[in-house]
């Protein structure tokens, strides 16, 4: 007879799984469960985005039928499908770099993973730039043609269909809430990653620095770089594009040992580091630290990286220079939370530069070191 079983309660996202004859309706949003004999009439609407909630994004309608009765007809198959389906949602936060991965790609990864590839995955929102950019990985996780939801005037007819993507925590995977019964986690994404670009490993010890065109950029690169040589690395300074092939990208991050940068969405490169790579993050100042733990430091640790967090003082923000010492973002950070998210971005991330005090920060880049030597 089939079942449908929906989860509201994550704290990210909303689900259903359905299983039996499903149908899919993609003009109309909709997925049907025809169950083969009298059950009890249900629906569930779900946005099919990793965060409940996000603007933009439309709703798919889970209905499971009453029966197969001429009152409630059920649409007839216009294509059958032997595998299941994965129906997920772009737009929203995609886009940003962090985001592609966190949002749509972990998650994505989590949901069809189990399916060698013999998984159909329906689109809504399509975004063609994304799926140009990200091709490699869409199509090693499935060997079909994404479908087009939001324009698919096909009744495609499944074994089973999932509605909407798990997203188990920022940047993560939890692997005992992964679907299927075959635990995955962060190192399996990594090295899911790091078969699909291909990508080869220097024996050098090598620190890739991010440094940001923006917004929490160092200003003081060359005396970051001295430090960094006179501890032992060869450096490179690297600001990735937006438009900069993945391939590419995958490969040249790969190369190094250690991957340097202040808060923000380049760290996300982080999934391309070779295991037991080491990667910096540089906290601005502002009370940022669970903030930074969350979105970098913990899924680092979980793909198997060695994760440093180094904290600015007062004295190394440019915030110190723009408002004085008296200003309450630097006086009383906790009062500018208190005051809300807006003021928090405004300030800590959105007009603070990073001028990292070289002599303060030799020791996190020893432990680097120091790290590389025992892997």
């Amino acid at each position: 007879n089939g079942k449908v079983v929906c989860t509201t309660e994550g704290p990210f996202s909303d689900t259903c799984d359905v299983f039996g004859d499903v149908r899919t309706n993609g003009t109309a949003h909709t997925v049907t469960l025809v169950p083969a004999t009298q059950t009890e009439s249900r629906e569930w609407k779900i946005q099919p985005y990793t965060r409940r909630g996000m603007s933009g994004i439309s709703e798919v309608t889970v209905t499971q039928l009453d029966s197969t009765s001429a009152d409630s007809p059920a649409p007839a198959c216009t294509v059958t499908h032997r595998v299941p389906g994965i129906v997920f949602a772009l737009g929203g936060l995609t886009g940003n770099y962090f985001h592609d991965f966190s949002d749509a790609l972990v998650p994505l990864f989590v949901a069809s993973r189990r399916y060698g590839g013999e998984v159909q995955l329906l689109a809504s929102n399509i975004q063609p730039w994304w799926l140009g950019k990200y091709e490699a990985v869409v199509r090693r996780l499935s060997k079909y043609d994404v479908v087009d939801l939001d324009h698919d005037d096909q009744i495609r007819c499944f074994p089973s269909v999932t509605v909407g993507l798990r997203m188990h925590k920022e940047f993560d995977i939890v692997p005992e809430l992964v679907p299927g019964g075959a635990p995955l986690s962060m190192v399996d994404f990594t090295a899911f990653l790091r078969e699909t670009y291909t990508l080869p490993r220097a024996a050098k010890p090598r620190l890739m620095l991010l440094h940001r065109g923006h917004y929490r950029k160092f200003v003081n690169v060359p005396e970051i770089v001295k430090a960094a040589e006179k501890a032992g690395f060869e450096v490179s300074i690297a600001d990735p594009r937006f438009d900069v092939k993945v391939e590419e990208l995958a490969r040249s991050v790969n190369s190094f040992d250690v991957l340097l940068g202040v808060h923000g969405a380049g760290l996300t490169n982080a999934v391309f580091m070779p295991t037991g790579a080491v990667v910096i993050q540089v906290v601005p100042y502002g009370n940022l630290e669970h903030m930074a733990k969350v979105d970098f430091g913990d899924p680092v640790a979980d793909m198997g990286l060695r994760y440093l967090e180094y904290s600015i003082t007062a004295e190394e923000s440019t915030l110190l220079e723009m408002l004085g010492p008296d200003h309450p973002v630097i006086k009383d950070p906790e009062s500018v939370h208190r005051s809300g998210w807006d003021k928090v971005a405004e300030y800590y991330l959105g007009k603070q530069d990073v001028r990292v005090d070289v002599e303060r920060f030799a020791p996190t880049l020893a432990l680097a070191i120091e790290h590389l030597r025992q892997k």
